[in-house]
């Protein structure tokens, strides 16, 4: 069985909308390195971690926006996005738990939903099948968690700018998660219904 390819115009790996992915992959380690430098009795720099949470929102933005409008849309890049967004989530989820912001039980759900979605993933690529394109509401939940981290991290302060950040980083958690969840049961029902038309062909 072949695979998939539905949707990708390129098989090019240095494009610009790809850069920009390896970018933000490489950002994953330096962002664990500011928040959990309090944790290691290492100065405050939540600040930069901050700059560098928003840089990757911006990034995330303009590589799909540039990979549709230029024609860059690829194979590499159908891998590489998802998983910077992964992994700035674990990431992110590990130092806030780790640093007592983040509640574990927050945390377990949505590492739970992850360990569903890799089950998924492994089930189609033993049959051929790459992993469907994420969808608009995974996009949202993604969005939704990219702001509320920054929010909760900025809440880990006194004073009324920490106490909004709270209120707003709160709100966009819960909305994150709950689409989170959703927008991954509706990637299951995708898997789902793909491996009952394979096996229905067979």
């Amino acid at each position: 069985m072949e695979v998939q390819q539905t949707g990708v115009q390129t098989d090019r790996v240095f494009t610009v909308p790809n850069l920009l992915s390896m970018a933000r992959l490489a950002g994953v380690p330096l962002f664990l390195w500011l928040v959990l430098s309090p944790v290691f009795d290492g100065p405050s720099r939540d600040g930069w971690a901050l700059l560098v949470l928003a840089l990757s929102g911006v990034s995330d933005y303009l590589d799909g926006k540039l990979a549709r409008r230029w024609n860059q849309v690829s194979s590499l890049g159908r891998v590489l996005d998802p998983a910077a967004d992964r992994l700035y989530i674990l990431a992110t989820l590990v130092a806030l738990t780790w640093r007592d912001i983040l509640p574990w039980w927050i945390t377990a759900l949505l590492l739970l939903r992850e360990l569903c979605l890799l089950v998924a993933v492994l089930v189609l690529d033993r049959r051929g099948y790459a992993p469907p394109e994420v969808n608009f509401l995974g996009k949202a939940a993604t969005f939704n968690l990219m702001y509320a981290f920054p929010l909760l991290l900025l809440s880990d302060g006194t004073g009324t700018v920490a106490s909004l950040a709270a209120i707003f980083g709160w709100a966009f958690a819960t909305w994150g998660t709950a689409l989170y969840w959703w927008a991954g049961i509706l990637y299951v029902v995708q898997v789902r219904r793909l491996l009952t038309a394979d096996s229905a062909a067979d």
